[in-house]
């Protein structure tokens, strides 16, 4: 069975075609700038060169025409013929309270998914384009919805609520949702596999650590914290979010600064973290090299974010009473070999001991524990299009 992965933003196309046999990549590309004037659609097929597509696309629909002509192009595709397409897993960012797991898209399912535009609304519109443009170019094709948030809706209450009125989450849903939970899930469970366990028998905490960045407590399989909030604006310092702070700073800076909710808005999710604090980028690769040249702004943003994961690392140790795992991933997680380093440095305490000949290694499953450390150490790359592929067969099968 072949599935088709699709992750649609407001103006790009992610895509992934899987074989479900032996979860083998068939095809992979991107479709950029759509709507915008030089638009273009990178694809490869597996065994092929890649391809570079530089045609006009006016919305997702004529984005998707091109990413499905190229995957049954005779020179450079992957399949003869569309039929060999049996299910499409689509990213939806924010199922709310509605979507606790993946499901089959309905007319109600897209209904539920519409309804919660108003709590992701960069991402969920552009997950509903991607939907219909599928369902109108595939029809009968079945197609899962694969949330970001589902994952973490195992939470309890005393985890998700806010110290604010509680007739706030009645009326408005303000809680806790969380975020990057396919990528949590995937790595737990993976991380089980590696030390031969099972993941229902292991207390893990999962480092997903990327531009944008959050920390999961799972005990069991199943997720218990987060520290992403009712947006992924809440928890660590990331590429451009401010992560935690203040709440009264919102609005001091708001009243200094003349601005109104969006100039907020903006200044808190696109001008913040590691960005906002150097002057020099949101790329972490690029204050790691301003860091190693001595430029003290990129030395005190970086140990700043290696401070807030070390907090989140040592609370929900305490809130688990434990840790088997303490796992990275995503970019950074995977690639800084550095960053690992100074994140660990200081936990022996807490019985975790970095090897450092074994953390000298970049995006492979690996364990980076000394054999005296009480909490195993690992590099997992994480496999969100895997894991939705997966998600996506189950329910389809």
């Amino acid at each position: 069975m072949n599935i088709l992965v699709i992750n649609c933003g407001s103006s790009s196309l992610k895509y992934q075609l899987i074989n479900m046999e032996d979860e083998s990549v068939m095809a992979i590309g991107l479709a950029e700038r759509i709507g915008i004037e030089g638009s273009v659609v990178k694809h490869q097929t597996t065994g092929k060169d890649k391809v570079t597509i530089e045609q006009p696309m006016n919305d997702h629909k004529d984005a998707l025409k091109i990413v499905l002509d190229s995957i049954v192009n005779e020179e450079y595709g992957a399949i003869k013929d569309m039929k060999e397409i049996s299910a499409v897993g689509h990213r939806v960012v924010h199922g709310g309270e509605k979507f606790t797991t993946s499901v089959v898209i309905t007319p109600e399912v897209k209904k539920g998914i519409e309804d919660c535009v108003e709590l992701a609304p960069l991402h969920n519109p552009a997950n509903l384009i991607g939907i219909n443009a599928c369902q109108e170019i595939l029809p009968g094709v079945p197609m899962v919805g694969v949330f970001d948030t589902a994952f973490h809706q195992t939470m309890p209450k005393s985890s998700y609520l806010y110290g604010l009125p509680y007739e706030l989450y009645e009326k408005y849903g303000v809680r806790r949702y969380g975020f990057h939970g396919t990528s949590h899930k995937y790595v737990s469970k993976r991380a089980a596999d590696i030390l031969g366990k099972n993941v229902e028998d292991l207390k893990i905490i999962t480092c997903h650590l990327g531009n944008g960045a959050s920390i999961a407590a799972v005990d069991g399989g199943v997720c218990k914290d987060t520290s992403m909030g009712f947006t992924p604006l809440e928890g660590l310092i990331m590429g451009t979010r401010c992560g935690d702070m203040d709440p009264a700073i919102v609005p001091f800076i708001m009243e200094k600064e003349g601005l109104d909710s969006n100039g907020l808005s903006t200044l808190m999710n696109k001008k913040s973290g590691v960005l906002g604090m150097t002057g020099i980028s949101s790329d972490f690769r690029d204050i790691e090299g301003a860091a190693s040249e001595g430029n003290e702004k990129a030395i005190v943003a970086i140990d700043a974010y290696c401070k807030r994961v070390k907090k989140y690392i040592g609370s929900y140790m305490a809130e688990m009473g434990g840790v088997d795992v303490v796992l990275f991933t995503a970019g950074i997680g995977e690639n800084s070999i550095s960053m690992r380093e100074q994140i660990c440095e200081g936990l022996e305490g807490l019985g975790m001991k970095i090897d450092k000949e074994k953390n000298n290694v970049r995006g492979k499953d690996t364990v980076i524990s000394t054999e005296d450390s009480q909490v195993k150490l690992l590099i997992v790359p994480t496999n969100e299009e895997l894991m939705i592929a997966r998600d996506t067969l189950e329910l389809v099968k």
